[in-house]
C-alpha cells in the first residue's frame, strides 16, 4: 500500500468490482500516484474515478469484461510503445484498455502519463495544440 491520499468513494468504486479488475484497479492507482506526489483522486459523473492534477489526467471504467484507463491528453501525448487501445481519433480523450490477465506495461505507461501531466502543467492539451496550429 503506497502513501497518497485516498479518497473513499474511489476505494468504493475499486471494491465493488470483480476481484481481476478490483486488483487491476488497485496496482494502476499506485502507478498513476507515483507519477506526481502532487497527483490527486476524485469522483466525477457520480461515480467514475478520475486523477487529476492541473487538470484530468485519468479515469477507471469497468466494462463486463475488460477495464478501461482513459487518458486525457487530446491525444497529443506520443505513444510509441503502443498502449492506446481505442479512441486514436478521440478529440479529448483516448483508452488503454485490460481484460483479465494483461500486464500492465509499467515503464511505458509511467512515461506516458508523466507527459501527460508535463502537459497540463503546460496549460493542457487544448493550448498546446492551439499553439501547434
Amino acid at each position: 500500500m503506497s502513501d497518497y491520499d485516498r479518497d473513499p468513494r474511489v476505494d468504493a468504486y475499486i471494491d465493488a468490482l470483480p476481484a481481476w479488475q478490483a486488483d487491476l484497479c488497485r496496482e494502476l492507482r499506485d502507478l498513476i500516484h507515483a507519477v506526481d506526489p502532487q497527483m490527486q483522486e476524485t469522483i466525477k459523473r457520480t461515480v467514475q474515478p478520475y486523477f487529476v492534477l492541473d487538470g484530468n489526467v485519468c479515469a477507471f471504467l469497468s466494462a463486463k469484461d475488460h477495464l478501461n484507463l482513459f487518458v486525457y491528453d487530446g491525444g497529443i501525448v506520443p505513444d510509441p510503445d503502443g498502449l492506446i487501445t481505442a479512441g486514436h481519433d478521440n478529440q479529448t480523450a483516448r483508452t488503454i484498455g485490460f481484460h483479465e490477465g494483461d500486464p500492465i506495461r509499467r515503464e511505458p505507461l509511467l512515461a506516458f502519463l508523466r507527459q501527460l501531466v508535463a502537459d497540463n502543467r503546460a496549460g493542457g492539451w487544448r493550448k498546446l495544440k492551439a499553439a501547434r496550429a
